[in-house]
């Protein structure tokens, strides 16, 4: 073996016992490798996407440098390696450079290995050399200037262009998404490395075993939020599904949540979820048929609903047979229900039931109600749904159990939900300092509760 092959052999052999495989790749030939370099950002940096509305994001890692190399026969002692660098979001100007600062190094350490001098230099001294700071200019395809991305804006002739410097992308790729992902994965993979102590269970578990609410940061082990998850979709509470931490409202993604639970599970919390927002559009209703239940839109001031599946036309009332013009029936069971509605509803409200169900029909319900009088006296109705309410203990922070709103039993003032009790410790509230007021004379029942007892 000659002192160049010698020499060849203990530089790859030195880099690979420094560098992963992710960073140092050796062909099976011996001679030739790739050299993936992720440059060290500094703190805060921002990539700037230019167009008509222009808008900043943060990263913390940047696609790598590309550098392919082929050791000549007669390298180090004559010839420098044969080389390409390439590079998805510098510009074919900017890899010029660095080929040429390559070029000189090589000249400065003629005769000696240059590799991982090159490797230094390329992941420690690219941003300075090139002169690149935060906020990173980058044109999306979505720009108003059109599907160009980092491009060389130098002028100079592409005769004066190194040949050894590649661009990776082209005008039919996005390369703000590009980065992005980028930087989503690695960031990732620098939080399945590390080890974070569960806020539920509090064992220490690595990131990879560990879930991560994006908005607050908080982290929890995934055992014990699968198991969170499955209860909540049990029970129905899709949109409960928020970071356990008290008072935070982070919510978990549909991808998160997809992670942990079965494939059944999440059919569930899907269908439930696209159901609870179909629930909150005024013109949906639901086809009253128990083997169909398909989602039917209804025209504005109608009351017949007919379901594009099985064709069943309904009354969007009482969710019978549409009846045309005659009032809607109402069975003895249902009387009850109907005079709690009715009792509770606005002058409004009122004379939309008695067209809808009859006069005789409300007074036949009244009639077997409680006193007006007593609910008048002993209930008040939550501040943001109406649903009258009955308190006889505890604060007087209360919680509907209805719209499971905060508000204040004094003063029926709606309460902040991160921190409803500062309405009572806020010294220029009316309700300052009186949360217990009154609370030996009266236990909590009925409709509303208190979360807190």
């Amino acid at each position: 073996m000659s002192a160049d092959q010698e020499a060849q052999e203990d530089e790859l052999l030195a880099l690979a016992s420094i560098y992963d495989k992710d960073e140092f790749r050796r062909a099976e030939s011996g001679k030739e490798g790739e050299i993936h370099l992720c440059l060290e950002l500094p703190p805060s940096f921002k990539l700037l996407v230019k167009g008509q509305n222009s808008t900043e994001h943060n990263v913390s890692f940047l696609p790598p440098l590309v550098l392919s190399f082929e050791f000549p026969a007669d390298y180090p002692s004559a010839a420098a390696p044969v080389f390409t660098l390439s590079s998805k979001w510098l510009t074919r100007v900017q890899i010029t450079a660095l080929c040429r600062r390559l070029d000189e190094l090589w000249e400065e350490n003629q005769g000696n290995v240059v590799l991982f001098t090159w490797m230094q230099f390329l992941k420690e001294e690219t941003l300075d050399f090139l002169g690149i700071q935060s906020p990173l200019e980058i044109q999306s395809i979505e720009s108003e200037s059109g599907p160009k991305q980092a491009v060389d804006v130098s002028g100079e002739k592409s005769k004066d262009l190194d040949p050894r410097a590649v661009q990776e992308v082209d005008a039919r790729t996005d390369i703000l998404t590009q980065l992005l992902d980028f930087d989503e994965a690695q960031q990732q993979k620098v939080f399945d490395e590390k080890v974070f102590c569960c806020g539920i269970c509090y064992s220490e578990k690595l990131g990879s075993d560990s879930l991560l609410f994006k908005e607050c940061q908080h982290v929890y082990c995934k055992a014990c939020m699968k198991e969170y998850f499955q209860i909540q979709i049990r029970d129905g509470k899709v949109q409960c599904l928020n970071c356990p931490e008290p008072k935070c409202v982070s919510m978990a993604t549909p991808s998160q949540v997809k992670l942990l639970v079965g494939e059944d599970e999440f059919a569930r919390y899907d269908r439930l979820l696209l159901q609870s927002s179909l629930d909150l559009m005024a013109d949906v209703v639901y086809c009253p048929r128990m083997s169909c239940c398909m989602a039917v839109m209804v025209e504005p001031d109608s009351t017949m609903g007919i379901c594009p599946a099985c064709r069943y036309a309904f009354c969007t009332l009482c969710k019978r047979s549409y009846h045309g013009l005659s009032h809607c029936m109402v069975t003895a069971d249902e009387l009850r229900s109907l005079r709690d509605e009715y009792i509770s509803a606005s002058e409004e409200g009122k004379k939309f039931l008695e067209k809808r169900f009859g006069r005789r029909v409300i007074q036949k319900a009244v009639e077997e109600s409680f006193s007006t009088d007593w609910l008048k006296d002993n209930c008040k109705q939550c501040p943001c749904c109406g649903t009258n309410i009955q308190k006889v203990h505890g604060c007087n922070k209360m919680t509907c159990s209805s719209c499971q709103k905060c508000f204040c039993w004094i003063c029926l003032g709606a309460l902040s939900r991160v921190n409803p009790y500062s309405h009572f410790n806020n010294p220029d509230s009316p309700c300052f300092n009186q949360l217990f007021q009154g609370v030996e004379m009266e236990e909590e029942e009925g409709f509303g509760s208190d979360e807190d007892n």
